[in-house]
């Protein structure tokens, strides 16, 4: 059975990358969001209440508790934790000796940190995944280096003991869940246009931050549309159990097919780091001898047939093929899916009802529990038969003890994960085993996991709804204030952000779906306009000369509500058209009672003054250096700066390997070593048979004659 281990080298490889773009994304927004002049000061948030520094910890996880032991306030403790975070991730990155558990923690709880002060701006489900997706990297990362050359060269992740591909297992259950609750959730919101099969007709222009590419997809036939919604489904609810199939072929067409989504989804939208971490999980599908560098290599093997081993090639086979033939019988079946060849289209709509996919949830949902629990298993049952194989009592020994802590963790985790995964049918849930929801309580705050369920409903069917902010000095005429990436400008084409996400402008997303008082950070975003807060304003602009009001601040703020559309084909520069809906926040100047009244409604009158710190503080002085130098950039400018810093140094490191490999210890004692004597007849006899064997052979005979 192939091993696991090159899967896992690219799962650290992949969670250091995306910690690194979470990281350094998440740092570039800081002083907008969270310093003393942000929409929500992070010290608002990590107030002493009195209790012991432990229990402070356990009930807020977050490093930023000592931030004032070292002199600095909570928003530069934060912009101090994310740049050790993305240094460090971008070491783990390049570096295997830094691919530990132990550094993986620290980067779990960097990100925790942030998590617990990020308020509505972190509240997204990708960074939950990433939480969850971090402490699975803590596990599967080696606790120690390996031992010799070799393996180093290997990544430092060879089969050394029998727990180290056990943890590994969690990545391949964590994708399953994500991805057949996006699937499920889909259905269970009952969004007609999920039913209808006409999501993918709205989504392209409706999404938060389409791509340019989102504009030619929007205008693809609508056949093509509802044949992709089916697709959709095809692949996030009934390709995820071949997950667990013990058939590889099976697990790699199931890899294959969430790449593929996943690759079109990064193509059409920017979603950040989301699909960029959803492809590392896809890792846990994938083994040794499909990443092989030699693939040809096993087919050299002498091959050894018997009776038992045909019977499971057989029966492979007939599996394959049965798996295949119900899954296009099922969409056919289930969809409806007929050619029409007059017009070379294929019609397809959903032939059962509500209710019957409600009957079939309640159905599935707990044997996908035992499949799990089975999976999980035969993954123990494997690592139990790996121990035995070992030699020597104290090697067995310490690997026993290895294996019962490895083993009892990923079961505890495992455990737990069931709690929020049941949430997607509440029969389910309710049946549950009630240590499990003890567990699960218990361990909540951590985020170790949660529930998912992505693209429940399908927003802005009559037109993607967007708010526009405008400012004037007089209440008379208004001037528009643009953001950077959201929609705004009809003349300006949608931006490439991967794997940036732009926290302000995702959340106007959001409040444009809704009444203003359903989003109370609104109400500060005005007020830090109209007072003209710099930090504020570079996350609307990051020129500030390109901010309308930038010599001057507002004296009126008020923002209108559009609906937008893509525009149609043949308007030359012009991307999108938009019509005028209401007004979705009223003139507002500093001191209008309306103003102070939200401010006292939403809480967000802040009296207090900041804590105070040491202006001599060298610390605080090299991050106001660090922050210098580095705003002038774009945030998407400065992350592919850093992708591309990966990528030479990577270059550098594969043009240098044989050099280094030459210029080693090791390689020079071989080179130095004094070849030993042969024996003529003795070599001739070990000659290996070639083109001039005959040749070789007629002088051995003459040397015997």
């Amino acid at each position: 059975m192939a091993g696991s281990r090159v899967p896992r080298q690219l799962f650290l490889q992949g969670v250091a990358a995306v910690f690194m773009f979470a990281f350094a994304s998440l740092y570039t927004q800081i002083p907008g969001l969270y310093g003393p002049e942000g929409i929500l000061p992070a010290r608002k948030t990590l107030r002493p209440q009195g209790k012991g520094r432990w229990q402070q910890l356990w009930e807020t996880p977050t490093l930023l508790w000592e931030a004032p032991r070292l002199g600095l306030d909570t928003a530069q403790g934060l912009e101090l934790l994310t740049l050790l975070g993305t240094v460090l991730a971008l070491g783990t990155l390049l570096l295997n000796s830094l691919r530990h558990s132990l550094i993986y923690f620290l980067l779990w709880a960097a990100y925790l940190s942030a998590y617990q002060v990020g308020q509505v701006f972190l509240y997204f489900q990708w960074d939950s995944l990433l939480l969850e997706t971090g402490f699975l990297a803590v596990l599967v990362a080696p606790l120690r280096q390996p031992p010799n050359r070799k393996q180093a060269s290997q990544g430092g992740l060879a089969e050394a003991s029998p727990h180290e591909g056990l943890p590994f297992w969690l990545v391949r259950w964590l994708l399953f869940r994500l991805m057949f609750a996006s699937g499920v959730v889909k259905l269970t919101s009952r969004c007609p246009t999920w039913w209808g099969l006409t999501a993918l007709t709205y989504h392209y222009e409706t999404q938060c931050l389409p791509t340019p590419a989102a504009w030619f997809a929007h205008h693809l036939p609508v056949w093509l549309h509802r044949l992709s919604v089916v697709a959709t489904f095809l692949i996030e609810i009934a390709v995820p159990p071949l997950f667990f199939v013990p058939v590889r072929h099976l697990r790699l067409a199931a890899f294959y097919a969430q790449a593929l989504l996943q690759v079109l989804i990064i193509v059409t939208g920017n979603y950040n780091f989301f699909n960029l971490l959803t492809l590392v999980l896809t890792t846990s599908l994938l083994d040794d001898d499909h990443l092989s560098a030699e693939p040809g290599l096993n087919h050299h093997k002498k091959i050894t047939t018997s009776w038992p081993k045909a019977l499971l090639t057989i029966l492979s086979l007939l599996l394959k093929l049965a798996t295949c033939g119900l899954l296009a019988y099922g969409t056919v079946y289930y969809f409806d899916l007929e050619v029409d060849w007059q017009q070379y289209t294929i019609r397809s709509r959903t032939t059962f009802t509500f209710h019957q996919f409600s009957q079939w949830l309640k159905m599935v949902t707990l044997p996908t529990v035992w499949l799990g629990v089975a999976s999980l298993a035969w993954e123990l049952l494997k690592a139990l038969w790996r121990w035995t194989q070992l030699r020597g009592w104290l090697r067995k020994f310490y690997a026993a003890v290895q294996l019962s802590i490895s083993g009892t963790a990923v079961v505890t985790l495992f455990l737990i994960s069931l709690v929020p995964y049941s949430y997607v049918e509440p029969g389910t849930h309710g049946r549950l085993w009630t240590p499990a929801h003890r567990l699960f309580g218990a361990v909540e705050h951590l985020q170790l996991a949660n529930s998912y369920g992505l693209f429940r409903r399908m927003t802005g069917v009559g037109g993607r709804p967007e708010v526009v902010l405008e400012g004037s000095y007089d209440g008379h005429h208004w001037t528009e204030i643009e953001f950077m990436y959201k929609p705004g400008n009809v003349s300006r084409p949608p931006p490439v952000l991967v794997p940036h996400q732009p926290r302000l402008d995702w959340q106007m997303w959001f409040a444009a779906l809704g009444p203003h008082t359903h989003s109370p950070w609104f109400t500060n975003l005005v007020l830090c306009l109209l007072q003209g807060k710099e930090p504020v304003i570079h996350l609307i602009q990051n020129n500030v000369t390109m901010y309308p009001f930038h010599k001057q601040p507002p004296t009126y703020i008020r923002a209108q509500r559009y609906k937008y559309w893509f525009s149609p084909p043949g308007k030359q520069g012009q991307w999108w058209r938009r019509q005028w809906v209401e007004e979705f926040f009223p003139p507002v100047s500093l001191g209008d009672p309306t103003l102070e009244m939200l401010l006292r409604q939403f809480g967000l009158q802040d009296k207090s003054p900041p804590r105070a710190r040491s202006p001599n503080n060298s610390l605080s002085q090299a991050l106001n250096w660090i922050r210098m130098q580095l705003s002038p950039l774009e945030p998407p400018t400065l992350l592919w700066g850093l992708l591309g810093a990966v990528a030479a140094v990577r270059v550098m490191q594969a043009m240098l390997a044989p050099w280094s490999l030459q210029s080693s210890p090791l390689a020079r004692r071989e080179k130095h070593k004094p070849a030993p004597k042969k024996d003529s007849g003795a070599a001739s006899d070990q000659a290996a048979p070639g083109p001039n064997s005959s040749t070789s052979s007629s002088r051995i005979t003459r040397r015997k004659k």
